[in-house]
């Protein structure tokens, strides 16, 4: 899917805003340094986040920006629910002037989105700039990478039953707060619960306490199985959603790889390093002289399958050898 269909709505209010780029400091031989900053929703010391910005750096170097010789590179960590420090990096990073500012999630970027409409903003990982109001008065300064790919609902649900083939009743778990586009998942997941057979429950929940509460009632009856949605309420708190799906011995579809890699069963969605380095095509393109109200957002284009063979073995599930073989990476 080449751009993102919704794009004339989501620039519906730009106008012709003017965007400014400062000049930078001189480099070796005059050559002009570039600056940008990194707005990430991770803790610094977490070791996804450094994967990500490492596949953005080593885009950006093919592209023929070095740091040292004609780019700098500023970045701020912060967790995706302390909201507070996230607003207070987004105005140092604003007040740096850069030529261009990578913001990670859903709401770094709103909260960069209050502080400038002139900076140009790519984002990495945003879920629905359009519908989740997030973004109530989008500027032309902004463009990037959304994660919405609505058909993945379904594809769960069938993984899930590939999976663990008894599996007869799904609860669908996602935080409100953070999911307010939630429906994009559920229409697809309730449509592929009808062809096969299962009982769905939708799960909003809030908190851990939440979580755990439908966790705890959900494995009481037979044969039941969850999918995690996408949010950041979900990335924050993976290692103990994975704890207690083990300690309930339930098996657990989730969205991204970083679960599977701290012990949860399965994992498929999006590829997020491959967001990291398309985002840097888009800042190369950004600092040499093209507007991000020219450049479209972009919808997923990699997907990836994980599989986790240790849990399979603590579930006391058989994967099937045509799963096995179609997983982008097995956990042993």
């Amino acid at each position: 899917m080449a751009s993102y269909i919704e794009r004339r709505k989501f620039l519906a209010t730009l106008g012709g805003a003017a965007v400014a780029w400062p000049l930078a400091a001189g480099a070796q031989q005059g050559e002009r340094v570039r600056r940008v900053g990194m707005l990430m929703g991770y803790p610094e010391n977490d070791l996804e986040g450094q994967a990500h910005i490492e596949a953005f750096r080593e885009q950006l170097q093919k592209l023929g920006w070095t740091e040292g010789r004609n780019i700098h590179i500023n970045t701020r960590w912060v967790t995706s629910t302390d909201m507070e420090l996230m607003r207070r990096f987004a105005q140092e990073l604003v007040a740096q002037q850069p030529d261009v500012i990578l913001s990670h999630i859903t709401p770094t970027t709103a909260v960069l989105l209050q502080q400038t409409r002139t900076i140009p903003i790519v984002f990495v990982a945003v879920s629905d700039p359009i519908g989740s109001g997030s973004f109530p008065h989008p500027g032309g300064n902004v463009t990037g990478f959304v994660t919405i790919e609505g058909s993945l609902g379904g594809k769960w649900l069938e993984l899930l039953k590939e999976i663990a083939p008894r599996v007869n009743r799904v609860a669908f778990l996602f935080n409100p707060a953070t999911a307010s586009y939630a429906e994009y998942y559920l229409s697809t997941f309730k449509a592929a619960a009808a062809s096969l057979a299962v009982e769905t429950i939708s799960a909003p929940v809030r908190d851990m306490s939440e979580f755990e509460s439908v966790v705890v009632a959900q494995a009481r009856a037979p044969d039941a199985g969850f999918i995690v949605m996408p949010d950041a309420f979900a990335d924050v708190q993976r290692a103990e959603m994975t704890s207690l799906a083990a300690r309930y011995g339930v098996p657990v579809v989730y969205p991204r790889r970083n679960f599977t890699e701290v012990g949860g069963l399965l994992s498929y969605g999006i590829d997020m390093t491959d967001n990291f380095r398309r985002a840097a095509t888009y800042a190369d393109r950004i600092l040499k002289g093209e507007k991000p109200s020219e450049l479209p957002v972009q919808a997923p284009v990699k997907f990836e399958l994980v599989i986790n063979l240790k849990t399979a073995k603590a579930l006391g599930l058989d994967v099937p050898a045509t799963l096995l073989a179609r997983a982008d990476e097995v956990i042993e």
